[in-house]
């Protein structure tokens, strides 16, 4: 929250806080406090009800008080002393003045209401730390690196431009940089949402937080784990996050005239209205007008909105990253979409198979399953799941950068990437495939070619009548993805988007949208 909101959540987060995030709203301290509040708050009304000594019904009161109070009042003391005022201030001297009137109990509902929102913004706060953490997770403990010609395990924090680092296979890639020897295909779904690996060999830029497929790879460092593309990421998130919702601005620039603005009221209803009359009459009104005032309503409303609204669509499925996504939906009038896992399953699959020689549909994929049975390349997967049993081959090994090769009932086996493999009579099947957005790869038989696969990463089913239903309320559609233009141009086409905007990083993506949202359209992903 701003200044205007008085609190303490826009105070840095500790190393050892940030461990130990809620998870569960249940979890958050706020709110355990303002359920605390809450029960002693319900116990001093049955109390009261029940006829029990005053005394009993006020020191439930006051336990609700400081249970409550306990949520604000420290932060709101720490920022007084900083000369920032906000609605937290109001709120404390709104329930001091409510004490001194000799309603404790009203107090207390104040302390317990502003306790409540305190917590479900702490709840939200800490959603976000915990998906930067997860993000920041992607990036290896350590590094190997060559200094004088010895391998040296460093950390990420301390590699500089210019080192090489030794980067082997299924590990993650430490930071950025350019591989100067070695091929292999880079597991890149983390950065740019492409689901098929993606062939690199020296010259290839390859981005902190990828995973290193089958080669061993020499990576010349371009950039430090300060300004890699992963924590550009967390940059670009915290920025996001940053921004508030419409409704919580409007909330703050009351707020903020407002504190200031009431406690010179009151302090002027004190001062002239014991000039003319009774002063401890006026100082009373002071202090109700002050209690009258307290703007619960606006501290509460739109955290409360906020959060229910967030958690509605969470039951639908519909991740909502903070108020300024959910406001800002009142004035969309165009729908950037993510390719991978929005449009698409995220789940790549057999599309096509072609096949020379006599060969049948059902024996390449039976080739194609020998080699890869024991893979779990998501292009394995996709394989394997299109037959039903799978007969191992042997002596298989990986070729880095091209594919695999081994003996199945004798015979040599090959499936790997064309131009390793020539595709001979099957190159215009295999440029058909390429252009339909798959990636095609080759099976070959004791060096002759007998088929080739396609496989891709298909749409949901409900994708095409969800774009159809947008463009029919007026919604302008965009695709945005990191895959190559091939394959994001042909799926678009399927899906009826006709704006596409492939081959880009998430900075990339951010840029595009802010430069969309700045013209008259609108735009949200």
């Amino acid at each position: 929250m701003s200044d205007a909101c008085g609190c303490g959540h826009e105070e840095p987060v500790s190393v050892e806080a940030e461990e130990h995030e809620p998870e569960r709203l249940w979890q958050v301290k706020e709110l355990q406090f303002a359920a605390s509040s809450g029960a002693f708050l319900l116990a001093a009304l049955i109390a009261g009800w029940a006829g029990a000594a005053r005394p009993v019904e006020l020191v439930l009161e006051v336990a609700a008080l400081l249970a409550g109070a306990y949520t604000f009042v420290p932060s709101t003391l720490k920022r007084l002393v900083k000369g920032k005022i906000g609605v937290g201030t109001l709120m404390t001297i709104a329930a001091v003045g409510a004490v001194i009137l000799g309603e404790v109990g009203e107090a207390s509902m104040l302390a317990f209401l502003f306790s409540i929102s305190e917590g479900l913004e702490e709840y939200s706060l800490a959603r976000t730390r915990r998906g930067l953490r997860a993000l920041l997770s992607l990036v290896p403990e350590q590094a190997t690196v060559l200094r004088d010609g010895t391998e040296v395990m460093v950390s990420p924090a301390e590699l500089r431009v210019g080192d090489s680092m030794l980067v082997k296979p299924g590990e993650r890639i430490a930071t950025d940089g350019i591989i100067r020897d070695g091929r292999t295909a880079l597991d890149v779904s983390a950065i740019t949402g492409e689901s098929v690996p993606v062939e690199a060999g020296p010259g290839s830029e390859v981005f902190a937080g990828s995973i290193n497929g089958t080669g061993v790879l020499e990576v010349e460092v371009t950039t430090t784990a300060e300004d890699n593309s992963l924590a550009r990421i967390v940059r670009i998130v915290e920025a996001e996050q940053a921004r508030k919702g419409a409704s919580q601005r409007l909330a703050d620039r009351i707020a903020k005239p407002l504190v200031p603005g009431i406690m010179i009221a009151a302090a002027l209803i004190a001062a002239v209205g014991s000039l003319l009359g009774d002063p401890v009459t006026w100082i009373e009104r002071a202090l109700v007008v002050l209690v009258a005032a307290s703007p619960c309503a606006l501290a509460i409303s739109v955290p409360v909105a906020v959060v229910a609204a967030v958690g509605a669509a969470s039951k639908l499925g519909v991740l909502v990253k903070g108020g300024a996504a959910l406001e800002a939906l009142g004035a969309v009038r165009g729908v950037a979409l993510d390719k991978t896992g929005t449009l698409t399953a995220n789940r790549p699959a057999v599309i096509d198979v072609a096949t020379t020689h006599g060969a049948s549909r059902e024996q390449v994929l039976h080739l194609a399953a020998a080699l890869e049975a024991r893979s779990e390349h998501p292009l394995a997967r996709a394989i394997l799941a299109a037959v039903d049993e799978v007969t191992p081959a042997s002596a298989v090994e990986a070729v880095t950068g091209a594919g695999l090769t081994g003996r199945l009932d004798g015979r040599t086996v090959r499936l790997g990437r064309p131009g390793w493999l020539e595709p001979s009579s099957l190159a215009t099947d295999v440029a058909r495939m390429q252009q339909a957005g798959a990636t095609a790869v080759l099976v070959e038989q004791d060096g002759q070619v007998v088929g080739a696969i396609a496989v891709r990463d298909e749409l949901r089913p409900e994708a095409v009548e969800v774009v159809a239903q947008l463009r029919r309320d007026g919604y302008h559609v965009a695709m945005l993805t990191g895959d190559n233009h091939a394959t994001a141009t042909a799926l678009a086409k399927d899906v009826g988007i006709e704006n596409v905007h492939a081959e880009l990083r998430p900075e990339d993506k951010a840029r595009l949208i802010e430069h969309r949202v700045a013209d008259p359209l609108g735009v949200e992903v």
